[in-house]
């Protein structure tokens, strides 16, 4: 694994090496799996996609719900398959969500299934008085509140329908699983880079991604009616260009904070990821002679590489 914040060379480098060791490469990030949302997400090109084999992007509409279990049970099929095709040859993963990383590596808690009429009731009482569901998490789980944004809806809302379905709060059962035991043997690198190198490199993506067609892309996606309220529309970026696109701020202020937020994403990533005493931080062009010694020295079978946008 090949972990470190957005901007920082991730995807190129896993590209190199698929190419190199004749691989492919599964994609762990959470905004690749909606079709039609491409420059946004930087998801790869025709022209990557010829070089080496992709799994797991396209594979909902923007509508349509996709959670870490749904991640966890298509990426260890997909594994399965590959160990299968071909054990020897290694596994790289590619992608920037955690919790989709973690699912694969260490385990998943199996919480109860969701509650369509209770999420809605949640999202209704929400509506009704902005904050409602913070405060009520706060009172009733206050571990899960202190890790939740209060802005972060869905997660709110699986703590309270947790709570509600099982009179547990959903901190309790992460502390019992608490990823203990990993299920497959990894090689676990993080990409170093510089705070003012790192911020250039996501405002000259922010920019390159506009210069690409972003507006439009999201232009389109609205007028097929998908809007910002939904959980794909809310990835990075999406959200702020539909204030545009409807006259509630100018290009020029939506691109600021499209860059705004990718640094604050950019620091919950080194958090996250800081978390796992697995990390080795290593310079950009040392890992891939850290991966190929790995490979030299071990099978893929007993080791195998993720690489973390």
């Amino acid at each position: 694994m090949i972990a470190g914040p957005t901007a920082t060379g991730k995807s190129r480098l896993a590209m190199e090496l698929a190419v190199e060791l004749e691989t492919e490469i599964i994609s762990a990030d959470s905004r690749l799996i909606y079709r039609e949302m491409d420059i946004g997400t930087d998801k790869p090109s025709e022209s990557d996609l010829k070089k080496a084999p992709h799994h797991l992007i396209n594979l909902v509409n923007p509508d349509q719900s996709f959670n870490a279990g749904d991640y966890k049970r298509e990426a260890s099929s997909l594994l399965a398959r590959l160990d299968q095709k071909d054990p020897s040859r290694p596994v790289i993963m590619a992608g920037g969500t955690g919790l989709y990383i973690k699912a694969v590596l260490y385990g998943l808690w199996d919480g109860p299934p969701a509650d369509p009429l209770l999420r809605a009731r949640f999202r209704e009482e929400e509506e009704a008085s902005k904050g409602s569901l913070y405060r009520r998490l706060t009172e009733i789980d206050p571990v899960s509140a202190a890790k939740i944004h209060p802005n972060d809806q869905p997660k709110m809302i699986r703590a309270l329908e947790v709570f509600s379905l099982t009179g547990n709060p959903i901190s309790f059962f992460h502390g019992l699983h608490r990823f203990q035991e990993a299920r497959r043997p990894f090689i676990l690198i993080g990409l170093k880079s510089g705070r003012e190198t790192l911020y250039r490199q996501i405002n000259l993506r922010v920019e390159e991604m506009i210069e690409r067609g972003w507006v439009e892309e999201v232009k389109a996606l609205m007028e097929k009616g998908y809007h910002e309220k939904l959980p794909s529309m809310r990835s990075l970026g999406y959200n702020i260009l539909c204030s545009y696109l409807r006259g509630m701020v100018s290009l020029d202020e939506a691109i600021l904070m499209i860059k705004r937020d990718s640094r604050r994403y950019a620091k919950r990533q080194l958090t996250w990821f800081n978390r796992d005493p697995h990390i080795r931080w290593v310079e950009r062009e040392d890992a891939i002679g850290l991966i190929r010694e790995t490979v030299r020295q071990a099978s893929w079978r007993q080791a195998g590489v993720l690489i973390q946008k």
